[in-house]
């Protein structure tokens, strides 16, 4: 009974602090204004890098979306990095390659020829290694960027100071359970990432919607000691580069510039890509970002742990049900926000019932992240 006594303080006071945390990133949320652009001729020049491996159902909408930005052909390069695909994704690239001069494909197969951890961090850097103008973005296959893409990265760079800026991104929903589940889980993701970068506090980025400086990237010798992971091609860049300009990292805070994407099709590829996003949880040398992720997990398991108590002591229902309650309470008015910015609001209404699969979810993807092996684009990856 003693034991149980502590258990259950220990749940509390985890609880306790994460809310503390939850509230923390809602007043920096808050603070965040939208971004205004000035009006002004389109300046910078942008190479945008798209690693694709097996997207034929995709590529060609997403450099469709990149050609109908409302920007100059002759300041922005498309530069496709084909990571090996057993599908037509290179012929679809070659055919719109020979349609517009600003297209670029580059074949990892004809360049690559021992296997490596990492086929993306490496698309990556042979794409700018072979790219010509100062700003590098990245984004993914599978992605729609909006019009005004490229014209809110060049006014956005032109009035602030940076070397590095994140930007949002956002899933489709198709109103199926799991859609739903992905998109409010990907919400909060962003709403940190939004509330961190602005706070200057432990960051976060997606590298689906993210912009470097060219010679940066070389400055801070790119993805190595890093390389061996096989994820971490956006965020374990960003924090190379916030040691070295911690004054200098920005975040794009405008709905025009949210760049869409579709969410897993089900659990088990759902599961796979979360495991391959906290496989590089241990990799940060920003410690902050560990202790954060270490108290979401904790928090959680312990919360778990407390339902599974409850099979054994009904009389714990009650309480278990206050603390998941209590949690939510204090997660809305963030969900709430962040929701808000991606007009996405009617998905609030799922939040509190998402509960306990989120906290499930959180365990299973968080310990398989550091312990199991997952699959990836046909890849089994360590």
């Amino acid at each position: 009974m003693q034991l149980l006594i502590y258990f259950i303080y220990t749940t509390a006071v985890l609880l306790f602090i994460y809310l503390l945390l939850v509230n923390t990133y809602l007043y920096w949320l808050s603070k965040l204004k939208p971004f205004q652009p000035l009006p002004g001729e389109p300046a910078i020049t942008f190479s945008i890098i798209i690693p694709a491996r097996n997207e034929e159902e995709n590529i060609k909408s997403c450099i469709q979306s990149v050609l109908n930005n409302n920007y100059p052909k002759d300041l922005y390069e498309i530069i496709v990095a084909d990571d090996f695909s057993t599908d037509a994704t290179p012929e679809i690239v070659a055919q719109l390659q020979a349609q517009f001069s600003n297209i670029k494909l580059i074949s990892l197969k004809n360049i690559i020829t021992e296997n490596i951890n990492s086929y993306k961090k490496r698309a990556i850097e042979l794409a700018i290694a072979q790219s010509k103008f100062e700003w590098i973005i990245t984004t993914d296959a599978d992605c729609i960027v909006p019009q005004n893409w490229l014209s809110l990265f060049d006014a956005y760079l032109k009035n602030n100071e940076r070397v590095f800026v994140a930007a949002p991104v956002m899933f489709h929903c198709n109103n199926t359970f799991i859609s739903i589940f992905q998109c409010l889980d990907f919400l909060s993701l962003q709403g940190i990432t939004a509330a961190s970068v602005y706070a200057g506090a432990h960051s976060m980025c997606n590298g689906a919607n993210l912009a470097y400086k060219k010679n940066i990237f070389y400055e801070v010798d790119g993805f190595k000691n890093t390389d061996h992971i096989a994820s971490g091609d956006d965020m374990l860049l960003m924090h190379k580069i916030k040691t070295k300009y911690p004054l200098n990292i920005g975040y794009l805070f405008t709905s025009d510039a949210i760049v869409t994407t579709a969410p897993m099709p089900d659990w088990k590829s759902f599961i796979n890509q979360r495991i391959r996003w906290a496989s590089k949880a241990t990799s940060y040398k920003d410690k902050r970002v560990f202790w954060v992720l270490l108290l979401v997990y904790f928090t959680n398991l312990f919360l778990f742990l407390l339902f599974i108590a409850c099979l054994f002591q009904p009389k714990l229902f009650l309480l278990w049900l206050l603390f998941i309650l209590t949690k939510a309470l204090f997660e809305m008015p963030f969900m709430y926000r962040a929701a808000k910015f991606f007009s996405l609001q009617r998905l609030m209404l799922w939040f509190v019932l998402m509960q306990p699969f989120h906290i499930l979810y959180t365990i299973v993807s968080g310990l398989l992240g550091r312990v199991g092996k997952y699959k990836w684009k046909g890849r089994t990856v360590k």
